[in-house]
């Protein structure tokens, strides 16, 4: 994945800071991705999230509204329209330099926007809400429970998330207007409702009035125990999965005519993409996105199995492939093959059959399972069926690797 820091004209004139996440070939699409109330763009869910659509081709904008974050501006200054202008101007940004988003992703407050200005954003095919309010009088109770002398001041400091904020009554006035009126109705592009039935911030019932109000195709999803900022990593990467799935089945027509070009991925060629810093890798093979990266402990990020994962990853399906077309081949009751790999690094003088008696040399095993009703001679054909597999037999023989710079 690659990211790269934008900016781009606010509703107010400010320039607003933004982050695209972009997998590295062609996207199949762009989608547009609000956060929460005084969130920023840099919520590990939205990270999280962002980071699966990404692996399906996806690429992600994700902003700070005025006065939010890194973007500039007063956040005193701005209400619920305003952001809506933001989240606009945003979309024009994205059809200005890129492409116009096909997916519009919204997070709490974020998902009443992105149904706000749907209407406004015409190439939009899908779009998603997560843990959203039915309407903005949600946050209006709520930040006159926190702050019961803004309205008789016309201005308080309500503390939000641990961080205070600025507030002004301008803000719980355009609150009170019910901008999603008729909107749901009209909306008439698939729908999808995250929401957890424990959140404790924006309640479940509201889920279910959006729901009520929509016209199919519409969907929902529980995220079971979540919190509603998605605070568990586990809870924000299922958000993003079932995202990402659901998504496909309404971007087919725009991932097919990403997939006609014949510059994306070419047959039996693997692309491998660092990013500017740590160790996480995108892999393009053919048509097939993959990550890599290292454990937490060895200072990666864990977003994908190691490359000596990979390494192992390989040979097993090869084993596996080779011992499936020789039972096919043969007739023979093959049900199924399992296949465990491990990696280590031992002591040349422990190996009884290589040529080297110093240092160290890497040593592969390979657990092999097959099941069916076999007799013993045809498993233990099978077992050497395994060693014919094309991936083993590279491993073991000579191998030339010609690097070059490009």
């Amino acid at each position: 994945m690659k990211s790269e820091h934008l900016k781009f004209p606010g509703s107010q004139g400010q320039e607003l800071a933004a982050r695209l996440d972009s997998p590295v070939t062609v996207p199949s699409a762009y989608a547009l991705f609000a956060h929460c109330f005084t969130c920023s763009k840099d919520i590990k869910a939205a990270g999280w999230i962002s980071r699966a659509l990404v692996e399906r081709g996806i690429a992600v904008l994700r902003f700070d509204f005025t006065g939010i974050g890194d973007s500039e501006g007063e956040f005193a200054d701005t209400d619920f329209s305003s952001n809506l202008e933001d989240l606009v101007a945003a979309a024009d940004f994205l059809r200005r330099e890129r492409e116009a988003p096909r997916l519009l992703v919204g997070h709490s407050l974020g998902g009443c926007a992105v149904l706000a200005a749907a209407e406004r954003i015409p190439e939009a095919l899908a779009i998603a809400t997560i843990g959203a309010p039915s309407d903005t009088e949600h946050l209006r109770k709520t930040l006159v429970r926190l702050a019961p002398e803004l309205e008789a001041r016309g201005e308080a400091e309500v503390n939000l998330g641990g961080q205070p904020f600025r507030i002004r009554k301008k803000l719980l006035d355009d609150l009170e207007e019910d901008h999603l009126r008729g909107m749901l109705e009209r909306l008439r592009k698939p729908l999808l409702i995250f929401h957890s039935p424990v959140d404790n911030i924006v309640g479940v019932d509201h889920a279910r009035r959006l729901f009520e109000m929509a016209r199919h195709p519409k969907s929902f999803v529980s995220l079971d125990k979540a919190d509603h900022l998605l605070r568990d990593e586990r809870d924000a990467r299922y958000t993003g999965d079932v995202l990402a799935a659901w998504s496909s089945r309404y971007l087919e027509g725009v991932q097919a005519a990403v997939e006609a070009d014949p510059e994306i991925g070419k047959q039996g060629e693997v692309l491998v993409v660092g990013g500017a810093s740590g160790f996480a890798q995108d892999i393009v093979a053919h048509r097939h996105r993959l990550a890599a990266d290292e454990p937490k402990e060895m200072g990666g990020t864990d977003q994908g199995p190691t490359p000596y994962d990979l390494l192992l990853a390989g040979l097993g399906a090869c084993t596996s492939m080779t011992i499936r077309l020789y039972a096919d081949h043969k007739k023979l009751p093959l049900e199924a093959v399992k296949v465990t790999l491990r990696h280590a690094k031992i002591h040349a003088v422990d190996c009884a059959h290589c040529e080297s008696q110093t240092g160290k040399i890497d040593r592969i095993e390979r657990e092999i399972e097959v099941l069916g009703p076999l007799t013993e001679e045809q498993r233990l054909r099978l077992l050497e069926i395994a060693d014919k597999c094309p991936v083993h037999r590279t491993l073991t023989s000579e191998i030339e690797i010609v690097s070059r710079l490009v």
